[in-house]
């Protein structure tokens, strides 16, 4: 699945759906320049429920995908797939791999009240890697951790305010609130998109803290060695895919990026589990 125009692209992005746009957008205003392509699991979105083996076999045939559009870098713009994934993935890839894991260090330097709360999915509060960092890093803090079905969902369909978000998203911070909590880590790509109606709903006493910029700053410190190494053109050429059906998404994808977007289908042995 080489692209038309050259090489392919520098950098390739995925998630199990639009939350990763968030990790994007961190990149390209570090970069305006950079060329990416972005893959969407959204047939298969969220993954936050789903039993790790599947998700593996995702995470590996997406990135098999952006491998074949010609990426060097590749980022998995997933907390879950990089919970359950990465290790397979990093031991298979032949390119950096740049992956997300909940701001818990950053937040537990950051708490005055010695209580952060983690908002994520199930599977990756599930996840050995959660229980490391909260091992390593939170010591004297407590660290309490809320998984949020259903918040995905709303992302997913563009519905950021609506009642029933404002309904889940005070279902999950109220009892994190009356524990004291006075950093609030998003532990979810998709989340990012939520932070207004998150920060209306907690108050500005509360710090929110989430990774996308850190992780946009750890890839372009691999960009220039291996962009010259690769002697990939610079166009802001800006590639998006979807194992969904397009017109179904583009809409929200647009939203999320900001301006209009133009989505196409991913095809091929990477759309079937």
């Amino acid at each position: 699945m080489q692209h038309p125009g050259g090489a392919g692209h520098l950098v390739g992005v995925f998630d199990s759906g639009v939350g990763g746009l968030s990790v994007l957008k961190a990149i390209r205003r570090q970069r305006p320049d950079m060329d990416f392509t972005y893959i969407a699991d959204s047939l298969y979105a969220p993954y936050g429920q789903r039993p790790p083996a599947f998700i593996e076999a995702r995470a590996a045939s997406i990135a098999d995908a952006l491998l074949q559009a010609g990426a060097r870098i590749i980022v998995v713009a997933c907390n879950t797939a990089t919970a359950v994934a990465v290790e397979k993935l990093r031991a298979r890839l032949p390119v950096p791999l740049i992956a997300m894991e909940p701001a818990i260090k950053p937040a537990v330097a950051h708490t005055r009240s010695g209580v952060v709360g983690v908002l994520a999915t199930t599977r990756t509060l599930e996840s050995a890697n959660v229980a490391r960092l909260c091992r390593e890093f939170g010591h004297g803090v407590q660290v309490l951790l809320q998984p949020c079905p259903g918040l995905v969902e709303r992302v997913e369909q563009g519905d950021l305010y609506s009642a029933a978000t404002r309904d889940l998203l005070l279902q999950f911070t109220t009892p994190l609130l009356a524990k004291g909590v006075d950093t609030l880590v998003l532990g979810c790509t998709h989340y990012v998109f939520l932070t207004p109606l998150i920060r209306e709903l907690v108050g500005e006493a509360v710090s929110i803290i989430e990774s996308s910029e850190a992780v946009a700053r750890h890839t372009l410190r691999h960009v220039e060695p291996v962009a010259s190494a690769a002697d990939v053109p610079r166009t802001r050429r800006e590639i998006f895919l979807t194992t969904g059906v397009p017109g179904e998404v583009q809409a929200v994808f647009s939203q999320l990026w900001g301006a209009p977007v133009e989505v196409s289908a991913l095809g091929g042995d990477h759309v079937g589990a």
